[in-house]
């Protein structure tokens, strides 16, 4: 017994001693510091690491909103891939009736007031055209076709520029005997530069004069009773629209032309179409090819199982027709 309480002493002096040694050397110290740190990374349990995303499968059914289809065949999407394209506005549960639409716009947008009335201003009559309507596609047959084909009550107009589209077809409505309203959304500033190719649009205290000239037009046109500008980025007034139940039975699309911007107009748009309707848009055809437009239009086809038709310049989504 005696001899084993010697032998645990012994042993003890002896770990003391390499203690000490090692606290009094900083290098012995440092290396018996890596080596703990080692030994308890190593000794520590590896983290889980996710499986990466599967590769989309050909012949897999539609599922939660993520289904691709193709005139062949339909793809899984993973949804992680189409996180960034929900819109999460809530819309009205009930719409507004067609004959209401005026009214609500201009209760929440002009104060109660219609934007015509008034005018134009004394300080902005001497800069404005009596008519200065200038659009690009804006008299191709798809306008025709499609309003004969849908009788749209409500037109839902993205992008405007000075009215020349929605001119047009507040025109073909009339002679269709259609009691239409068509709502242009725009931010009527244009873009950057693009009083280069329009000098002779004149320019206030740094603000361009669209939305003046845009009104002129349209009371030039005798069409202040179907056409009524909804002044705001497409993606502020569509979400808008969309929360106060209003909803178009034709919306056409074209405003930004970028890949990015056609998207989220698509989107929107496509929440505020009533069941049956139409949406189409312009510059399906472009020097951007299917970098732009085209590709916007085409993946959301895609995604949600719909057909793209081709009409001239422009692209037409039958809400009622699948692919």
């Amino acid at each position: 017994m005696r001899a084993k309480e010697d032998h645990h002493r012994f042993h003890h002096k002896v770990n003391m001693y390499i203690t000490k040694k090692l606290f009094n050397n900083p290098t012995a110290y440092i290396i018996l510091l890596l080596l703990s740190y080692a030994l308890g990374y190593l000794s520590s349990p590896k983290p889980h690491t996710p499986p990466p995303p599967s590769r989309p499968r050909a012949g897999a059914g539609a599922g939660a909103g993520a289904a691709t289809a193709t005139s062949n065949s339909t793809i899984q999407l993973p949804p992680s891939l189409l996180d960034n394209f929900r819109v999460t506005t809530r819309c009205a549960a009930d719409s507004v009736p067609p004959q209401l639409v005026r009214q609500t716009i201009i209760d929440r947008i002009f104060n109660g007031t219609s934007p015509y009335v008034n005018f134009p201003p004394p300080h902005i009559s001497h800069l404005l055209r009596r008519r200065r309507i200038k659009g690009w596609g804006s008299y191709g047959a798809v306008f025709g076709n499609l309003i004969d084909k849908v009788r749209p009550r409500v037109i839902i107009e993205v992008g405007s520029f000075l009215g020349a589209s929605a001119l047009h077809m507040a025109n073909l409505t009339r002679q269709l005997g259609l009691d239409s309203q068509i709502l242009c959304i725009d931010d009527f500033r244009g873009w950057p530069g693009f009083r280069d190719k329009f000098k002779d649009i004149p320019m206030v205290n740094g603000n361009v004069l669209l939305y003046f000239q845009f009104l002129q037009n349209v009371i030039y046109q005798n069409a202040i009773d179907s056409v009524l500008p909804v002044p705001f980025s497409s993606g502020s007034a569509l979400t808008k629209l969309c929360e106060w139940g209003v909803v178009g039975d034709l919306i056409e699309i074209d405003a930004g032309h970028d890949f990015n911007s056609a998207w989220a107009d698509i989107n929107r748009a496509w929440r505020i179409l009533r069941p049956g309707g139409v949406i189409f848009g312009h510059d399906y055809f472009t020097a951007a090819d299917n970098r732009g437009v085209r590709r916007a239009v085409n993946l959301f086809a895609k995604i949600n199982g719909l057909k793209v038709q081709i009409d001239g310049q422009h692209w037409v989504i039958h809400s009622a027709v699948n692919a």
